[in-house]
């Protein structure tokens, strides 16, 4: 049965590309943003052996043509115009059909990609609110400039070309259904740079780091079935299934021009044994990064062009995962640090401050607003040259044990922390290796944080925030809160 599955699923994917006439995929429509200052893709299908000419407005009429393969496929690329709010159009024929795409801007387009937490919408899930609805509402129409597309979150078996979408303008009636962390972020960038920000949301709520790899990659890297009546064996939810949903929700999109790739994920990844999860994300990206420069196969090293994509994720929020006082999804961020640092041109944002203490069991807290602007503060540094906002979230930079305290030091405060005394999140264990809460203070002479806890006479561990659901209150001089840590790994 799964074979007759997959070769009907595989005909559907190739019919489509002979299907007659001129077509464009749907995720090439009016209202879209492309990337500007650069060689955009455009592709599509038409009959074999025709000639598909293409014309913009800001180039008037010199075409660009592109030959129709065997196969009924056709791409190429068109040089885009600086950043702009002016409306362009690009008309498209092979001789007998026409089609015109209108009001199109050049801007900065990025990814949203992830899991429920980045798919969560303005308007919020069920018993899961958005922080500031009202007021994103009534501002949206001061921001037409951010146009934004979610790709249907569907499972395919097989890599699919197409998916039924399209661009939207934001509007105080359409920006309910945009990504609330994706808005947010494109809301900053269009604030600050006042150019269009596109947003492509392809996400799937529940699935896992491995939902999104390649068929090569999962056969090469993991010891992921990709039998069917397995993982439905395996998995009491089909979001957990490997490859299914980047082959019916990444890959329509993959040919599209981006500027950078936005991650929210890793709930469903909790419980990951050592490395597993951080070098999967890690294989991730550099698939990611290969295909939507066009290159093959997906686990070589990405060439200069697929480098330059910058890659921005989120810490997965403190949430009790069945036992607050746990430490499964501590280790789950603690690989999610250790992605951010094995992955070029990558950034980790810290959420540690974003969960309200009655947020312990809601897997979809609240405020995205400043989840999206950390994202956007990475951006605007280090792709924009806007040297002057603060980006880095502080981290643990030694430690040292003496008698019955230990002193922590503190990099990426940017020379002021938030807080000197009445400090939450730290504790420390002595050889028995338990954890009792730590108090202290800071101490700019001493180098850092001084901590003790009566219960410890002779610390040699400290952590800070290392449970499933731990607030600390630790801050830098941009408001950026203290990434957790643990010092006996």
């Amino acid at each position: 049965m799964r074979k007759i599955i997959l070769l009907f699923l595989a005909f559907v994917a190739v019919a489509s590309a002979y299907a007659k006439g001129l077509r464009l995929p749907n995720v090439l429509s009016d209202n879209m943003v492309l990337q500007s200052n650069k060689d955009v893709n455009l592709w599509g299908w038409a009959d074999a052996g025709k000639t598909v000419s293409i014309t913009t407005s800001w180039t008037g009429t010199k075409a660009v043509t592109a030959k129709v393969g065997k196969d009924g496929r056709w791409k190429t690329t068109v040089r885009m115009p600086k950043a702009s709010y002016t409306p362009l159009s690009i008309t498209f024929t092979d001789g007998k059909d026409k089609v015109t795409l209108s009001n199109i801007l050049s801007g900065e387009v990025w990814l949203c990609a992830g899991q429920s937490n980045m798919e969560m919408p303005i308007e919020g899930f069920g018993n899961c609110p958005t922080e500031g609805y009202n007021d994103v509402v009534l501002d949206a129409k001061y921001h037409q400039g951010i146009r934004f597309v979610k790709i249907p979150s569907v499972m395919r078996t097989v890599p699919m070309e197409d998916a039924q979408c399209k661009w939207e303008v934001t509007s105080m009636e359409s920006v309910r259904r945009a990504s609330a962390t994706g808005y947010f972020f494109a809301h900053l960038l269009n604030t600050a740079l006042d150019i269009p920000v596109g947003l492509i949301m392809a996400n799937k709520g529940g699935s896992r780091v491995e939902s999104w790899l390649t068929e090569d990659n999962l056969k090469k890297y993991t010891d992921e079935s990709l039998d069917s009546a397995t993982n439905v064996k395996k998995f009491r939810w089909d979001f957990h299934y490997p490859l299914y949903w980047g082959n019916g929700t990444v890959n329509p999109v993959i040919n599209y021009t981006i500027k950078g790739i936005l991650f929210y994920q890793g709930c469903s990844n909790v419980g990951d044994p050592n490395n597993k999860y951080s070098d999967n994300l890690a294989l991730l990206v550099k698939q990611w990064r290969n295909q939507f420069t066009g290159k093959t196969p997906t686990d070589a090293e990405p060439t200069a062009e697929g480098k330059d994509i910058p890659f921005y994720f989120v810490e997965i929020a403190p949430y009790w995962q069945d036992d607050m006082q746990g430490t499964a999804a501590a280790l789950l961020r603690e690989q999610q640090k250790r992605a951010s640092e094995i992955i070029p041109n990558s950034a980790l944002v810290c959420t540690n401050d974003l969960v309200y203490p009655w947020e312990t069991k809601q897997i979809h807290p609240t405020q995205k607003r400043q989840v999206g602007e950390r994202l956007a503060y990475h951006a605007l540094v280090k792709n924009y040259g806007q040297s002057g906002f603060m980006c880095e979230s502080p981290e643990v930079s030694n430690v040292k044990f003496v008698g019955d305290t230990c002193i922590v030091g503190i990099k990426n405060d940017y020379e002021a922390v938030s807080r000197f005394e009445q400090l939450e999140g730290f504790e420390l264990a002595g050889e028995d290796k338990v954890f009792h809460k730590a108090d202290g203070y800071h101490d700019w002479q001493k180098g850092g944080y001084v901590l003790t806890s009566a219960e410890v006479k002779k610390p040699v561990a400290v952590r800070y925030c290392f449970r499933n659901f731990q607030l600390g209150n630790i801050k830098n001089r941009g408001g950026l809160p203290l990434f957790p840590f643990r010092s006996d790994k």
